[in-house]
């Protein structure tokens, strides 16, 4: 290994034992699965100022990670999120001036950034109530899974708000179409659990009882697989958003020769060949 391998490695670092202060983190024996989950079921697992930082800056921090390999977002206490705390957040707010009010808005939509450019998958668990910003977080994961009982409702214009919220009008409709993302982001009603497996916003629903096992066993698969790779799949389905036909075939040529230089590449072949499963090393 190169002095440069050796001084980029130095870069990163275990995020086993991450102890965080408004919510909980848990991650498997081998530190590839982290589970993280919003943990104030007495208000149905509201956020605040504090853990929307805590939020942005862990998953801005997770580029770095030495062993997490792909994340499960969950909500304690049988519901997902509320939203923002109507107390500890609606009502500052409204005694805010524009220059806060603009840099709380950019924070939020910063943890939407974050979760979209961290190079491990996040997959959402939801039971019960998740709405406004949980709601949010739901979205800007890159799989989700719920419970039948799932209630999902971008709500932003019940309380006198634009349904552009947080990269809501831009991600929304390209997970469930522009027209169902325009009723639901007018209206602010809640998209139940049927619909959102009907038009895709969730990739399965299963009972309470088993949501969260069914997310960490799909966590576990994606982070067992090449998961070097699987953060190119979600950098180019990131970048090819705002790119014409010629742009986007010339982007994944490069993606996927990259991927193809890797030793994973060349482990799966020999795995194949040799008919056993892969060891995937991310090198």
């Amino acid at each position: 290994m190169s002095d440069l391998d050796m001084t980029m490695r130095g870069h990163l670092k275990p995020f086993k034992d991450y102890k965080p202060q408004h919510f909980l983190w848990d991650v498997s024996e081998d530190g590839r699965v982290a589970t993280l989950t919003l943990n104030r079921p007495e208000r149905k697992n509201p956020l605040t100022f504090e853990s929307y930082a805590e939020l942005r800056d862990l998953f801005r921090d997770l580029v770095y990670a030495s062993d997490i390999r792909a994340v499960v977002l969950t909500g304690a206490g049988g519901n997902f999120s509320s939203g923002g705390d109507v107390f500890e957040i609606i009502e500052p707010l409204t005694r805010m001036a524009m220059p806060e009010l603009l840099a709380f808005t950019r924070m939020t939509g910063d943890l939407v950034k974050a979760m979209r450019k961290c190079p491990q998958p996040i997959i959402s668990a939801v039971d019960g109530i998740c709405a406004g910003a949980g709601a949010i977080l739901a979205m800007a994961s890159d799989l989700r899974l719920a419970t039948p009982e799932a209630k999902t409702a971008f709500l932003f214009t019940r309380v006198g708000l634009a349904g552009a919220d947080m990269g809501a009008c831009g991600i929304l409709p390209r997970i469930i179409g522009q027209g169902r993302a325009a009723e639901l982001l007018f209206t602010g009603r809640s998209m139940t659990a049927s619909e959102g497996q009907a038009w895709g916003f969730y990739n399965g629903l299963h009972a309470s009882a088993d949501l969260e096992q069914e997310a960490v066993e799909l966590a576990r698969s994606l982070a067992d697989g090449p998961w070097f790779a699987h953060g190119m799949t979600k950098t180019m389905l990131n970048q090819e958003w705002a790119m014409g036909i010629d742009e986007m075939i010339e982007s994944e040529a490069q993606a996927q020769a990259v991927c193809m230089a890797t030793q994973d590449f060349r482990r799966a072949f020999e795995a194949f060949a040799a008919k056993r499963k892969p060891e995937f090393q991310g090198d």
